[in-house]
């Protein structure tokens, strides 16, 4: 069958942050104007919101300028920061809190919102409708298409009623041609097609390797007589010490009782004996976050990958016919841990920029640089300049040196000192040999405030059609057991969040087993495999978590 096409001026892949405000702000300049803009937004989850998963804490002051009146619009941030806590894990038992002062600048939330940003998204979606956008939820984003002339022109959807074998089902239907003078890719931290067109244009000639940790988060309902609405704790140190790896934990006191807490696992860990899911669940287990657990149920579950790079890991913003926006570029402030409010801005810029290349005439096919000309004049790139040596320090120096450095940069010096750090080592070439290293023996789960992976995923609410084409694709299948599990003890089963990977025994022989009806789309093997030989691709549009107030 033949693909069916539709024109837009402007086709936007992904309807998170990033995607949905361009598409606003485009039709706000559009209405303000005159000047007739068609803006199309593709969503690979059920619905919008659906894939959304972050802390989250938003700094509101990208929707101030998108929406002045979002209070009085119903915008969902109902709970502002009333008190921070920042603790370091000394052991399974102790912890030091961290004096108010001594914490980077970044980290500070006053005026801040705890939000769920998966409701925020689904706000957002409902105000770009009413703005007349084009939204098509459900739809995955599977191919470029690219003109005579080498520039991009649009994307197609991805074809359903494939089968396992690439067969087509008599419910096969084919993906659409979505076609436009721009193309604006928001698909999130390490997209599918972001990450093509970055090798494709070699967009990241000129920047540092991109680093990336795992988010993983639960949601939980807790004692009415523990929760402080508005309470902000983020901690770093144990467990993820005794491994020599970084990152750090938070849990944000939400509305109705709820709590958000997750753990942030640097990707740049060397130890392949760790598993981010399991430092997760004995995390819980510490007094300081234990007390607040205890007697509470545990509602929702899920994982992604966060961009933590920086300014100095940014890409290239622009190519012929299209720009990368959000953190599809990764523009998240990992100072702030932050990236909801960068996000928007990224493409509230694009937007500008785009705007003033279609009112000017321009039907596609060139670089919209007013984009990077509205990005360096901007408080995106004032903020993000302050931070650029944040992750670096951290990376370079660890944990308790890193915070010292930045704690001088960030509260001494305003961000200011007068030189880079760079980290140049790719997050896949950090793995040390297994033979250097014990597998860790981590505590069985108890049911109540640790849990297994398969439970896990069974309240993210994942679903795929099983008859479909596997999405985890392997470069050379051999890789895995020949390479990855004599090197490196096949770390992909300890780094999935979600048991996708197993090595199995089928008649006396090794099997390397995808499970990829789990997967919750994070990203970690696409990024951490140490032979680069997965590659994620988007299975059929709708498949995937579907999280509730995520």
């Amino acid at each position: 069958m033949e693909r069916e096409a539709m024109d837009f001026d402007v086709v936007i892949v992904g309807g998170g942050p990033a995607g949905l405000s361009a598409a606003i702000r485009l039709r706000q300049l559009s209405i303000e104007s005159g000047h007739e803009i068609s803006v199309c937004v593709v969503e690979k989850g059920s619905e919008f919101g659906a894939h959304i998963l972050s802390g989250a804490v938003i700094e509101p002051r990208a929707m101030d300028e998108l929406f002045p009146d979002w209070k009085a619009e119903g915008a969902p941030l109902n709970t502002a920061v009333t008190r921070d806590e920042v603790h370091f894990l000394v052991s399974p038992e102790k912890a030091i809190l961290t004096p108010h002062w001594a914490i980077p600048k970044p980290m500070h939330n006053d005026g801040n919102y705890i939000v769920s940003l998966g409701n925020v998204v689904r706000w957002l979606a409902e105000k770009a409708e009413a703005l007349e956008v084009n939204l098509f939820p459900g739809f995955a984003a599977a191919e470029i298409l690219y003109d005579d002339k080498g520039a991009v022109k649009g994307i197609a959807t991805g074809d359903m009623g494939v089968g396992k074998n690439g067969e087509q089902k008599g419910s096969y239907t084919p993906g659409y041609e979505l076609l436009a003078k721009y193309t604006l890719f928001a698909e999130g931290c390490r997209g599918h097609l972001g990450k093509m067109l970055i090798s494709h244009y070699k967009l990241d000639q000129d920047a540092d390797p991109q680093h990336y940790g795992l988010g993983i988060k639960e949601l939980w309902e807790i004692d009415p007589a523990k929760h402080e609405a508005g309470l902000v704790l983020h901690g770093a140190g144990w467990p993820l010490s005794e491994s020599g790896s970084t990152g750090g934990w938070w849990m944000y006191h939400a509305e109705d009782n709820q709590v958000s807490l997750g753990l942030i696992t640097d990707l740049s860990y060397s130890n392949p004996y760790v598993s981010p899911f399991d430092e997760m669940q004995r995390l819980k287990h510490h007094p300081v976050l234990k007390q607040y657990l205890e007697g509470g149920k545990r509602i929702s579950y899920g994982a992604r990958a966060v961009v933590k790079g920086g300014l100095n890991s940014l890409p290239k913003l622009t190519f012929p016919g299209g720009l990368l926006i959000g953190d599809d570029a990764g523009f998240l402030n990992f100072s702030k841990i932050k990236g909801s409010h960068t996000a928007m801005k990224s493409g509230m810029l694009a937007a500008e920029g785009l705007f003033e290349a279609l009112k000017a005439g321009r039907t596609g096919g060139d670089e919209v640089t007013e984009y990077v000309t509205k990005f360096e004049a901007s408080w995106l790139y004032e903020e993000l300049y302050k931070s650029r040596n944040f992750g670096a320090a951290m990376h370079r120096m660890g944990t308790l040196m890193g915070a010292a450095y930045n704690f001088v940069e960030q509260n001494l010096f305003n961000g200011k000192l007068p030189f880079n750090i760079h980290d140049t080592t790719p997050d896949y070439k950090t793995l040390d040999l297994a033979s250097f290293h014990q597998p860790i023996a981590y505590p069985k789960p108890d049911g109540k405030i640790s849990f297994d992976k398969l439970s896990s995923v069974f309240i993210s609410n994942t679903n795929h059609e099983e008859d479909q084409p596997v999405h985890l694709t392997l470069g050379d299948p051999s890789i895995p057991l020949k390479k990855n599990l004599k090197l490196y003890a096949e770390p992909a089963q300890r780094y999935c969040p979600a048991g996708v990977y197993e090595i199995v025994e089928k008649a006396g022989e090794q099997l390397f087993q995808i499970n990829a009806q789990n997967c919750v789309h994070c990203k970690t093997c696409d990024i951490k495999d140490p032979s680069q030989n997965i590659n994620w691709v988007v299975p059929e549009g709708g498949g995937g978590p579907n999280y509730p107030n995520m």
